[in-house]
């Protein structure tokens, strides 16, 4: 018997082994509950509990030329709050010294539209978003090479000067319509049809011994576009845009004709964002004063009820007490779970159109350097799906509790765990979110976690900026509460 005792701790101390100094992702195919037999080896499970608490992100947001743009508010969610969002953009020309083709004196004026790249919505989709068009105030223009922090507008001061268009509606309903003519063959365009005067103004007033000379010519004399939308207009969605799809320019029709010709062409100039020339600025302003969230934000530690917003928004502060005596364990799976809190009184309406983040990131707090980087050992970075998908923070739609369509967020932090038993590592506390183009410190896994680079979570993770929210369980709710389990066998 003595002899089995001691072949039994080997193995053990062999599993741990593994666990601790082995560079593969761990799951349950791998090293998790069917790696030990059921009769051999009295694997044991446990739920740890977790403290809880909602903070604002105090980090900026930037939105960049290749994310999508939002454009509306979200006037009616009772949980988080109201939002607004609001863009600038600059359509240039192709090339200068820009000119319109064919003889100008002959230049005949049809219209100017902005055509802009539909993509969706976030919200409520029944009531249509009235959309407004302006100038750019020319006394606050789009800095060249500035990335604007979206969530701080009032540090900018950028501010629509006059209208050039009549407001357009979009219908949701005919939002992804087609259009089919002899300049068009696309789908998902939303047209704004600008004033007369304006079109006047760029087919004939500007030339390439004038605004059209060089970059520096025409950003003065037209600074570019102030889309907006009006809380009082009762919508209750934000749109979803792109300002690199082709989809998106600004169309110049008109007629002209050759020298000495009397054959009149119908033509169209187009203006469209570039990358490296065009400026943008999409700001997006949260208030949460009169919601449900603003009376469980910053020091209310150990709550029931934590909220996550899509950046910029919100994130959660967790700390897991009870592993500072878990001790002479060997770790098989440990894993971080948390699930959505449904609104009983709105499951048909703000619960379904308000729907969840695609992905939440589980980080830790580093107080000796105040940064977030990485889960030690289990995060390997966001370059390989494969290991992405095995540490977690993907969107998984469940039935609980009755309810169908919960949002659950599952973590696999079981290296991390088994570092804190057997290297006693340092505790960390963690923090949960849902990023939109942020920075952590990444920290290799063990034995080379003397390396540290920074890892970008770009909206390629799964999130547009302000698309998405949820109200989670914290360590405390009655039914749906965030827990750590742990599949363990004891030393």
């Amino acid at each position: 018997m003595a002899l089995i005792n001691i072949l039994r701790r080997i193995t053990y101390i062999t599993i741990a082994s593994i666990l601790l100094f082995s560079c593969t992702r761990i799951g349950t195919s791998e090293l998790g509950l069917d790696f030990l037999s059921q009769d051999a080896i009295g694997t044991k499970d446990t739920i740890i509990d977790v403290e809880t608490e909602t903070v604002v992100m105090p980090d900026s947001l930037r939105i960049y030329p290749t994310d999508e743009h939002m454009l509306g508010n979200l006037t009616n969610d009772p949980i988080f709050g109201s939002t607004s969002a609001s863009l600038f953009l600059q359509l240039k020309p192709s090339f200068y010294p820009f000119y319109i083709r064919g003889t100008k004196d002959s230049i005949v004026v049809d219209s100017a539209v902005l055509v802009l790249s539909y993509k969706g919505f976030y919200g409520d989709s029944t009531k249509p978003v009235r959309i407004y068009v302006n100038k750019i105030d020319p006394a606050t223009p789009l800095e060249v090479g500035k990335y604007y922090a979206s969530n701080y507008p009032e540090a900018y001061g950028i501010r629509k000067g006059t209208s050039i268009g009549n407001s357009y509606l979009l219908d949701f309903v005919h939002a992804k319509d087609s259009l089919n003519d002899r300049f068009e063959n696309a789908a998902s365009q939303i047209r704004l049809k600008l004033n007369n005067s304006v079109a006047y103004e760029l087919l004939k007033t500007y030339d390439s011994n004038g605004a059209y000379r060089n970059d520096t010519t025409f950003r003065t004399a037209f600074p570019g576009f102030a889309l907006s939308t009006n809380a009082a207009d009762n919508h209750n969605a934000l749109i979803r845009l792109s300002l690199l799809d082709s989809n998106t320019k600004l169309a110049l029709y008109y007629s002209t004709s050759a020298t000495g010709s009397v054959t009149r062409d119908t033509l169209v100039s187009y203006f469209r964002f570039n990358y490296y020339t065009a400026q943008n600025a999409n700001f997006i302003q949260r208030n949460r004063a009169a919601s449900e969230i603003a009376s469980h934000l910053n020091g209310f530690a150990k709550d029931s009820l934590v909220y996550v917003q899509t950046s910029p928004g919100t994130m959660v502060k967790i700390k897991v007490p009870g592993l500072k005596t878990f001790k002479n364990k060997i770790i098989h799976r440990a894993e971080l779970i948390a699930e959505q809190v449904p609104d009983d009184a709105r499951l048909a309406t703000t619960d379904a159109f308000m729907t969840a983040p695609n992905y939440l990131f589980l980080g830790v707090y580093d107080t000796a350097t105040k940064e977030l980087r990485s889960v030690p050992n289990d995060y390997q970075g966001a370059t390989n799906p494969q290991l992405l998908a095995q540490f977690g923070g993907q969107k998984i739609t469940k039935s609980l509790h009755g309810y169908s369509n919960v949002a659950t967020y599952n973590f696999n932090v079981s290296r991390y765990v088994q570092g804190l038993i057997a290297r006693t590592d340092s505790l960390f506390d963690f923090r949960l979110y849902a990023p939109v183009n942020d920075s952590i410190k990444f920290v290799q896994p063990y034995p080379y976690n003397k390396i540290h680079t920074t890892e970008y979570l770009s909206t390629v993770l799964g999130n547009q900026a302000a698309n998405g929210r949820v109200r989670l369980g914290g360590g405390s709710h009655s039914k749906f509460r965030m827990r750590l389990r742990i599949y363990y066998t004891n030393l």
